[in-house]
């Protein structure tokens, strides 16, 4: 098997491509470079240009170093090309304990805590009641599902609301347009997984968030476009929302002089909640390439109609 891998904006190519031939000796692994005869039957990628698929055409699949595959339906492909995601490589275990970091900072008011400490002031704020705190998670996929068992560990009510029905131990699922107010009124902590689609883009808007518990709480760890900044800025400032944790933003790298810098109920970091990592990713690829060998669907293949 011929295999190519691109990654243009990485600085550690080489070392995913060692990683990548130790793992595959019996395959043929190039990096992509403009020009190269399409003779090859599968690309392992990050970002890739529109150019590689115009010149591999007979590309059987595309395997995404990532969950997020928006960039990549982005990209104009032949109809038979798959796109096969990462489903976990160790995501997951990162993704929930970043959830659960933000969630419990917010319900113990830490932050309240830490201006305290700044002021030099020795005061117990009174504990919170926990069931007062329902936790949401918008989209049930692999990484929704395990910060959902995470939550629950803690004792919080949870919810969860995908686009499909789905069923979880411990956790009122709902489903659909229909379910989607019912999850929302349900909910004042809302934790968004969702993939970004046509149909999910803009959703965390004014119309959904205020549906939430008066002094909600915003996770964003999923994509930034998911999310109308300015309509969040609105209920903050309002007082409907108590405060928000975004991994993700509309624009990355975040502009200097961007409002969520200097809001005092928002905390932000680079895109950093769940990051790859190498040896589960490569472990991944091996598996899909050799479904691929056998004439099999891949784990993790995406269906092109639903964006994930």
């Amino acid at each position: 098997m011929k295999v190519l891998f691109c990654q243009p904006a990485a600085r550690d190519n080489e070392v995913w491509l060692a990683d990548l031939r130790a793992a595959l000796p019996q395959v043929q692994l190039d990096e992509w470079q403009p020009g190269l005869p399409p003779v090859y039957e599968a690309a392992v990628v990050w970002g890739p240009p529109q150019q590689l698929v115009d010149e591999q055409p007979q590309l059987k699949a595309l395997m995404n170093l990532g969950a997020g595959v928006d960039k990549l339906l982005a990209l104009r492909l032949p109809p038979g090309m798959a796109i096969v995601r990462l489903e976990d490589a160790g995501m997951a275990v990162q993704m929930a304990e970043y959830v659960c970091h933000a969630l419990i900072r917010f319900f113990r008011e830490f932050g309240a805590y830490e201006r305290q400490q700044q002021e030099k002031r020795w005061h117990r704020r009174r504990p919170p009641v926990r069931s007062d705190f329902p936790v949401g998670v918008m989209g049930l996929g692999a990484l929704g599902q395990r910060v959902a068992q995470a939550v629950q560990q803690f004792d919080f009510p949870v919810l969860g609301w995908s686009r499909t029905p789905h069923e979880l131990p411990g956790v009122r699922c709902f489903h659909g347009d229909a379910g989607l107010a019912s999850f929302l009124q349900g909910t004042r902590v809302l934790v968004c997984l969702l993939p970004l689609t046509d149909a999910t883009r803009g959703i965390l808007n004014r119309h959904t968030l205020e549906q939430l518990q008066l002094a909600g709480y915003v996770i964003n760890v999923a994509r930034g476009a998911l999310l109308v900044e300015d309509d969040l800025q609105q209920l903050l400032d309002e007082g409907h929302l108590a405060g928000a944790t975004l991994d993700v933003m509309q624009e990355e790298p975040l502009p200097p002089g961007h409002w969520l810098w200097t809001h005092p109920h928002v905390t932000i970091t680079p895109h950093t909640s769940a990051q790859t990592v190498r040896p589960d990713t490569v472990a991944q690829v091996v598996r899909s390439l050799a479904a691929l060998a056998r004439g099999e669907t891949p784990s993790g293949q995406v269906r092109r109609d639903r964006g994930y």
